[in-house]
């Protein structure tokens, strides 16, 4: 089969290699659709795990199986079946330890006051100055969630005031059709698919809790997003993208210019963001 001189080993590693990589591309980008926003880490991470996966089956075929060449059945099948197995037990444990880190101390939230990563709205569809339901309002929430997305992540809290006071959501829940927490999530959702598009939309944690005084609170947890996030909203008669970040503890739109140094520099790739798929600033 092969030349005199030809090294069967070499021939074997070379055809192995480029399949051992897009099997274990098949599996990351099965466990990111399994697992969805819970798993927070990268496609290129979850990529290297199940190739570590399929080098930990194979070993264990050579050691402890006589006469097993790298083509076999069985040693095929012991490196996919450790691959799929280490995938989903990485998976699982990094979706679990994020349930339990993102839980999130609202008491404290409140009390550490508005900051670059911390943003209190009272309320996200009732205008209380002039007491009625404002699209603005659902506008400013977009725009928050939008520039914590595109900088370092942050912590949006509706139902407090400017103070940190808790307020509740009896407003806003009055606006809807069924005023219940599902009914308001379900609404949030949409409003920031209209606003960021849908996958964007996907990305922040949306929990509820009480506040101290025992008003509850929507709280919405923005990781930093792996690529930019535009805003889309209406404008005399039309509509207008802009990208917004956070800068201190305000709100602000980028011009063309400032948008394209902005991202340029924010997304540029490291070790860290290749690993986890995301911004590691």
């Amino acid at each position: 089969m092969f030349p005199d001189a030809a090294s069967p080993m070499l021939v074997d590693f070379a055809l192995a290699l480029p399949v051992v990589l897009l099997l274990s591309y098949g599996i990351a980008r099965l466990l990111r659709r399994v697992f969805g926003a819970r798993l927070s880490l990268g496609t290129a991470t979850m990529t290297l795990v199940a190739v570590l996966g399929v080098s930990i089956g194979i070993l264990f075929a050579g050691l402890f199986l006589a006469g097993q060449r790298l083509w076999m059945p069985t040693t095929l099948l012991l490196g996919i079946g450790v691959s799929i197995g280490l995938s989903f037990a990485t998976a699982g444990i990094v979706a679990g330890v994020r349930r339990r880190v993102g839980t999130v101390d609202v008491a404290a939230v409140l009390a550490s006051g508005e900051s670059e990563r911390t943003e209190f709205k009272e309320t996200a569809r009732w205008n209380v100055r002039e007491a009625k339901k404002d699209p603005r309002m659902e506008l400013a929430v977009a725009k928050t969630v939008a520039a914590f997305l595109n900088s370092r992540g942050g912590v949006l809290v509706i139902g407090a005031d400017d103070e940190g006071h808790g307020v509740g959501l009896e407003r806003d829940l009055a606006t809807l059709r069924t005023p219940d927490h599902d009914r308001f999530e379900l609404w949030l959702r949409d409003m920031l698919s209209t606003s960021l598009g849908r996958n964007a939309a996907a990305l922040p944690r949306i929990r509820f809790g009480a506040a101290p005084g025992g008003a509850t609170v929507c709280v919405v947890q923005c990781r930093p997003a792996a690529k930019p996030v535009f805003l889309t909203a209406p404008k005399d008669g039309g509509s207008t993208t802009d990208l917004w970040v956070r800068v201190g503890n305000s709100t602000r739109a980028l011009g063309v210019d400032e948008a394209v140094e902005y991202v340029a520099r924010h997304w540029r790739p490291t070790v860290g963001s290749f690993l986890l798929g995301r911004p590691t600033g």
